[in-house]
């Protein structure tokens, strides 16, 4: 990850920088949908659902659910509308918002400790 935005809108380095982007927020919602079909939480109405059902349940806060609602709608831009990227957005994200997804797997391995002990 480049230290700077001037360096990041390289091309070769926006792209290598894009795509471990779009994997790990898929690994996020793919992770959330696991959770909410074996925690047995209901059948989403649409996937954004997913995010506010573990919130629901305590698995993650509500704040998080909206940082990870933010995070698959940046990704699926990136998939799927890539002529509406915003660059500064990626790069601001690639350099604040990885945190969040941290933050996020911390959530998820606390509540089966959290479940178990309560």
């Amino acid at each position: 990850m480049p230290g700077s935005f001037e360096g990041y809108v390289r091309p070769p380095v926006r792209r290598a920088c894009e795509r471990p982007l779009q994997i790990v927020v898929e690994a996020a919602v793919d992770t959330c949908a696991l959770m909410v079909a074996g925690l047995r939480l209901g059948l989403p109405a649409e996937e954004d659902d997913l995010f506010s059902k573990l919130a629901d349940a305590g698995v993650s806060t509500a704040d998080m659910a909206e940082r990870l609602r933010k995070m698959k709608g940046l990704r699926n831009l990136l998939a799927h509308d890539y002529p509406r990227v915003d660059d500064r957005i990626v790069f601001e994200t690639l350099r604040s918002g990885l945190g969040d997804l941290e933050a996020f797997m911390e959530q998820v391995a606390r509540y089966p400790r959290e479940r178990a002990s309560g």
